[in-house]
This record gives C-alpha cells, structure tokens and sequence, in this order.
C-alpha cells in the first residue's frame, strides 16, 4: 500500500526541530510492509498543508498521513486545512486514536484529529508527538489493508476482497 507522510509543524518546517513523528511514522509504515512514497514537511498553515495533502493524493498515495497540528494551540490548523477537502468522513478513526491512550494521557482526548476519503484515498490526522504517532498507528494498522481495499472497489469482508 502506498503511504504518504506529511509533517505540519512550523519549526520542523524552519528546521528548528527534527521532524521526529514524521520520521517515526514513515518507520513504523515501512516496518509494517507499507510503500511509504513521499515524507514531508510543511509549517503550520492552511494553505501549505492543503497542497501538500492534495499532492499526495494527485501522485496517487492510497494513505495520507498528516502529523502534528491536531491541537487546541493558536497554531494548530490540520484540521481546518484537511476537513474541507475530506469528500466522506470516517469519524470512528479519529475518535478510535484518540481513546487509544486515554487512560495513560487523559489530554489524548484534545486532538482535534479528522479522518476521511478523497477520492480513492484515505486521509487521518494524527498528533504530532511520537507517542501519540505510536498510540495512531496500534489503531490505524489493523484497519489500513481493509479500508484500502474498500476504498479500491473491495466487498465487506476482512481482508476487502471483491
């Protein structure tokens, strides 16, 4: 499956910061078998997350994975940037993320993660911090194979196939 990586974070972008959740998510997407095709990084605006989600989606990518800019802060626009061009919401991922460590990081539950599809490609916002990066992709790995597959034309069944 092919995967993209898009980091939203104004001092990644200004390289003040290593870009360690996208980094780790690119990782964790490979070790899992998945084609990552792209890794970038952009700051923490509307318009330059927008093109970079729409460009992964152009080059074809059947996952798009945003970290960073899920939050409450001033500077936390993912969501306003992703949720106008979602076509169809998947509101169940989202909400699965962030109960995911609730228990262990009650303020999990601030993420204003979005998911949904453009066209043939699924689309999730994650947290920014490798912790929650780890918490999405316990989520997200038992349900990508299947959601792509859907997404591809698939039936119902685990494992989509038609």
């Amino acid at each position: 499956m092919n995967v993209a990586v898009i980091t939203c974070s104004n001092r990644s972008a200004a390289g003040e910061r290593v870009d360690d959740s996208g980094r780790l998510l690119a990782d964790l997407g490979a070790a899992e078998g998945y084609d990552v095709v792209s890794q970038t990084v952009v700051p923490d605006e509307v318009g330059a997350i927008r093109a970079a989600v729409q460009a992964a989606v152009v080059a074809g990518a059947e996952v798009v994975l945003t970290t960073g800019g899920t939050g409450i802060s001033p500077t936390d626009v993912t969501p306003e940037a992703v949720g106008p061009l979602l076509e169809r919401a998947v509101p169940g991922i989202a909400e699965a993320i962030r109960l995911a460590a609730r228990d262990r990081v009650p303020t999990s539950v601030l993420s204003r993660g979005l998911s949904g599809t453009i066209g043939r490609s699924l689309v999730v916002t994650l947290p920014g911090s490798p912790g929650g990066v780890r918490d999405a992709m316990a989520v997200l790995v038992p349900l990508l194979e299947h959601a792509v597959a859907q997404l591809a034309g698939g039936d119902h069944r685990p494992g989509g196939g038609a």
